[in-house]
């Protein structure tokens, strides 16, 4: 349930009410008795609680890496293999001899 804030017009008197949101609203001040008591626009505070939301979720504003599109994945897949593979022709250390 949200928590609704009052004051009166009349004598500044201040109060917080837990109330539904069908709940009609508080109309005398319990203060005075005065008719000027009105409903307060204030911004909601909430929390996100659970599994999965962290206090420090998004505060270092960095963003994921984008994913490579197929394109780049293909060129980056054939430089890998053409840099490791050995050239022809030439011996490898372990049949070299002497």
């Amino acid at each position: 349930m949200p928590i609704y804030e009052y004051r009166c017009g009349s004598c500044g008197f201040e109060k917080e009410y837990l109330q539904k949101v069908n709940d009609a609203p508080v109309a005398v001040c319990p203060a005075c008795g005065s008719n000027v008591y009105t409903k307060l626009i204030s911004a909601a505070g909430f929390q996100l609680k659970g599994s999965g939301w962290y206090a420090t979720d998004f505060k270092n504003g960095a963003k994921p890496k984008p994913k490579p599109d197929a394109e780049t994945a293909a060129a980056t897949k054939s430089e890998t293999t053409s840099t490791t593979a050995p050239a022809a022709g030439a011996a490898s250390p372990a049949c070299a001899t002497d």
